[in-house]
């Protein structure tokens, strides 16, 4: 209900009474709903379904790119993988293997047959709307299953090995059915993927608690700023740094940008530590998240790089 002593009302006045949240668990029953005119704005609408809703003539479909990147984790740090058939040591261990990974994933089919053109390929695992965003390194290399094989020829597997791809079902975009396409791929290569696609309530807790050999992750930056990917994703304690990579160069950085008051010594610093860890292929990026909301044409919103709508500012034709 709209609060009338609501604190920032003169800056934002409420052109909305009051919402109904419904929710809806089945994306078609949630398509359907909108479909109906039961409801009047559907957030994340399933891919499938976009061409139909943009096809009537009372809804609207808008989008916009996301302040969150898709990209893969692999465990670095164990001295042996717990789903490999490879027994002694950690094939993810050396840069070669996670090169051929990287090499053997075709994002551009990902990004048009999966995503619908509704993603941007990406090298790196940091939105271009982020502060510190390498540009210059956000370019995926072409994928090359060939190469990939040669590479794991070199590092001693030439007939690839086994692992285990650990993927949330009911968390971002498409996920699931990415994981599927991308256990395909690596096949191709020469390594054999087992898919566990749960939901976020199992996964997560795997990545924390850094029980994964392989496992997607997506990453929102809440500070807008690259220290804050770096604090959570690429230091030895950081609390989602699922890989267990650590670098005493990347840590010695990491503490000193948090400091560091001249904007061109920060600067580069963060320059210094993406490129570093896109060198070690730490990650394996997949893409930058776009947002789509489907809505009544009378509903007006503008749309959030975080995928929060903010109801203050919307308001009905």
């Amino acid at each position: 209900m709209k609060n009338p002593k609501w604190w920032n009302a003169k800056t934002y006045p409420y052109e909305i009474d009051k919402i109904i949240y419904t929710p809806i668990a089945n994306p078609a029953t949630r398509v359907a709903a909108l479909l109906s005119g039961e409801v009047d704005f559907l957030l994340d609408p399933p891919f499938q379904d976009l061409d139909r809703l943009k096809k009537n003539p009372n809804i609207k479909v808008d989008q916009v790119a996301q302040n969150r990147s898709i990209f893969f984790g692999l465990d670095q740090a164990s001295n042996e993988l717990r789903s490999s058939n490879i027994k002694g040591k950690n094939p993810f261990k050396d840069r070669r293997v996670r090169q051929a990974v990287h090499l053997a994933i075709d994002i551009n089919a990902i990004h048009k047959v999966i995503m619908r053109g509704l993603s941007q390929p990406a090298n790196v695992i940091t939105a271009p709307m982020v502060h510190g965003y390498p540009k210059e390194l956000d370019k995926r290399p072409p994928y090359d299953p060939e190469k990939a094989k040669k590479l794991l020829a070199e590092a001693g597997y030439p007939n690839g090995f086994e692992v285990k791809l650990d993927c949330p079902n009911n968390r971002y975009n498409n996920a699931e059915k990415i994981c599927q396409a991308v256990v395909g791929m690596l096949g191709k290569a020469g390594l054999k993927v087992n898919l566990d696609a749960q939901s976020k309530t199992l996964h997560f807790p795997k990545i924390t608690n850094r029980q994964s050999d392989f496992y997607m992750l997506g990453w929102g930056v809440a500070t807008v700023d690259s220290h804050y990917v770096f604090t959570y994703l690429t230091t030895k304690e950081g609390p989602w740094n699922g890989s267990g990579y650590s670098d005493p160069r990347v840590e010695e950085l990491t503490k000193a940008m948090s400091v560091e008051m001249d904007q061109a010594k920060r600067d580069a610093m963060i320059a210094e530590v993406w490129k570093k860890l896109t060198d070690d292929v730490v990650y394996i990026p997949l893409h930058h998240q776009v947002i789509v909301w489907a809505m009544n044409k009378k509903l007006e919103m503008p749309m959030q790089p975080d995928d929060n709508p903010q109801f203050c500012w919307a308001k009905m034709k």
